[in-house]
């Protein structure tokens, strides 16, 4: 099946009722708590972080009150420490007004990415019962298997920033730097929770032991569309289904089950043999 046919399916599935009822929750839970966070800094006050980096600057002690969120108690005791010196001050100035932009767009992508998480059986479901009713899934895993796989991932992205902390300086290069890290984790997310969900651990291994590559590009694909503003906030429930769809075909062709795309339709059929 040709990959354009599966995106075209997809899509229709997505504009499905079932789908786009469930296609709202990420939009509404992932809003919510960006608001939350949003009223809170605003209600402590976003005077009291400028104060803090002038405090900083000039050499001060930086004081921070006690009702303050845990988050700017964090961005102060960093900001202090690193506006001592020039060289870091200059750095963290660059990154703050540099990079600090897409990591706010990202925390609200990943927000969503693991929002969708506890919505993917649903999706799955639905789309099991519409096209792929005569393949048998079982997942693999355990309640506390995706919050695992979601730390460590989440580790080794803020590793990932790290190491390429010197690449942020180079032109284009720094690109790629800054989102490496972001991709690992969005990749690493998007497919342990659509295969964990439908696929046993040894078909999930065949699976991705044959057709990693493909995979990658298929989520690389849906994370170049996460960055087009708010569309992530939209589209989480589409990407489910597309990854879904993928799943669905590689489990029949490694069951021996051959699959086709009605044109007619867009409906996932077995191939009628004589």
């Amino acid at each position: 099946m040709l990959e354009g046919e599966v995106i075209g399916i997809s899509i229709k599935d997505f504009f499905t009722k079932p789908m786009l009822k469930i296609a709202i929750l990420p939009l509404v839970f992932t809003m919510i708590i960006m608001l939350i966070f949003f009223y809170t800094a605003a209600g402590y006050g976003f005077e009291a972080l400028e104060l803090y980096v002038q405090q900083a600057q000039s050499g001060q002690e930086v004081t921070v009150a006690d009702d303050a969120p845990f988050y700017f108690v964090w961005m102060t005791t960093i900001i202090a420490f690193l506006f001592k010196y020039s060289i870091t001050s200059w750095l963290v100035g660059f990154l703050l007004y540099t990079v600090g932009t897409i990591f706010v767009m990202m925390f609200s992508v990943f927000l969503t990415i693991i929002i969708i998480g506890f919505l993917t059986p649903m999706i799955l479901k639905v789309l099991h019962k519409r096209h792929y009713s005569h393949l048998e899934i079982n997942g693999f895993g355990s309640l506390l298997s995706p919050v695992w796989v979601a730390v460590k991932s989440g580790l080794i992205m803020m590793l990932l920033f790290i190491l390429f902390i010197p690449l942020y300086f180079i032109p284009i290069v720094n690109l790629f730097a800054i989102n490496l890290p972001f991709y690992y984790f969005f990749h690493k997310l998007l497919t342990y929770d659509v295969a964990s969900t439908m696929l046993t651990e040894d078909e999930y291994k065949l699976i991705h032991a044959k057709k990693a590559n493909s995979f990658r590009f298929r989520t690389m694909f849906l994370y170049f569309l996460s960055m087009i503003p708010s569309l992530m906030l939209f589209s989480a429930v589409f990407y489910i289904i597309y990854l879904g769809h993928s799943y669905f075909l590689e489990l029949a062709k490694l069951r021996g089950i051959e699959l086709k795309v009605d044109p007619t339709k867009e409906e996932v059929k077995l191939i009628e043999k004589d």
